[in-house]
């Protein structure tokens, strides 16, 4: 049998009543600001708010990243043997083979390195920086892949290398791919380059700049509706039929800019961005940039015929036929960046 409440239940009922409004006006306003994600293969939403900056401060300072992947050995011809060059840090080992880059009158000497880390399991070889030479960056060749492996391992593509192309039927984007930021990301990418097709691969989903940002993708000061929407980007899927896709962990470097392209989350649903979203900070991995004679090829996608529809509580600009996607690779003498 049930009892009447007393005044201080009711009290107390009437606080819970109030923080669970208050929680749900929170969710709310989150929400109003995502940019949203595609339910079917998704449940991370582009989202402005994880690290607002209102867009009045000025760009933070874009960290120089340089990163590998732990427990993977690559084999390829020896620029420099580690057995006489040792260094403190995987990054160091990482910017040592980045440094080779630095010339613009010839190709990097170094396009991949190795380094050992592991205390214990090195031994005496512990801080060995191998920097290496692969016979084709977009196919290393991996020695070793196991937990035991002691080496950190990552690729460097310099001026002209690390290009593929995202062909579509409105044009190609050439994507340079930024290993040094996003290792796992662009581990990735070259598996589903190799597999030498995408089926499964698309667009669907385009948002214009509007009238947020200009043509270079500045955002316009007092600009209506703030930073929208529209959400200046192309969103779709590098999810294929033939390659079993694992969430890839975040790999934060840069910040969104124009040509951006990056995971949502965790991937498969990516996106290029049309626009530099300062007010998005660094929430997103990086993995790629359109050369930017391509981002009218882009422009175009976002101005194709959409509908809308609502993901996550967010109207969002949909194709309304879906783009699909080939993925291939280009000869180093067609690549300028």
């Amino acid at each position: 049998m049930g009892r009447r409440q007393t005044d201080s239940e009711l009290s107390r009922l009437a606080v819970l009543i109030i923080f669970v409004l208050g929680c749900i006006s929170f969710f709310m306003f989150y929400f109003c600001f995502s940019v949203g994600y595609k339910p079917s293969t998704s449940h991370v939403s582009l989202d402005s708010t994880l690290s607002f900056s209102g867009g009045g401060q000025e760009e933070e300072e874009e960290e120089r990243c340089c990163r590998g992947i732990e427990h993977l050995e690559l084999w390829g011809d020896a620029v420099k043997w580690g057995a006489n060059f040792k260094v403190n840090s995987s990054k160091e080992c990482c910017m040592a083979c980045k440094d080779t880059c630095e010339a613009e009158d010839r190709p990097c000497s170094c396009d991949s390195w190795v380094f050992c880390g592991d205390k214990q399991a090195c031994g005496s070889r512990f801080g060995e920086c191998w920097l290496k030479k692969q016979k084709d960056a977009l196919e290393p060749n991996p020695r070793d892949a196991r937990d035991q492996v002691m080496w950190t391992s990552g690729l460097i593509f310099g001026k002209g290398e690390g290009i593929v192309r995202l062909e579509t039927e409105y044009g190609t984007l050439h994507v340079k791919l930024l290993p040094d930021s996003a290792p796992l990301s662009v581990a990735y990418m070259l598996e589903l380059l190799a597999s030498r097709h995408c089926v499964g691969c698309q667009f669907h989903r385009a948002e214009s700049r509007g009238t947020h940002w200009d043509t270079e993708g500045n955002h316009i000061e007092n600009a209506p509706g703030g930073y929208g929407p529209p959400f200046a980007l192309i969103q779709g899927s590098l999810e294929t039929h033939s390659i079993t896709f694992k969430e890839i962990p975040l790999e934060v470097c840069s910040t969104i800019r124009r040509g951006s392209v990056a995971w949502v989350g965790s991937g498969p649903e990516f996106f290029i961005s049309l626009a530099n979203h300062n007010e998005w900070k660094k929430v997103y991995t990086v993995f790629g940039i359109v050369l930017p004679e391509d981002m009218a090829i882009a422009e175009r996608i976002a101005r194709l015929p959409t509908k809308q529809e609502v993901w996550s509580n967010v109207n969002v600009s949909v194709l309304e036929k879906p783009i699909p996607l080939r993925f291939r690779r280009i000869s180093t003498s067609q690549a300028t960046l």
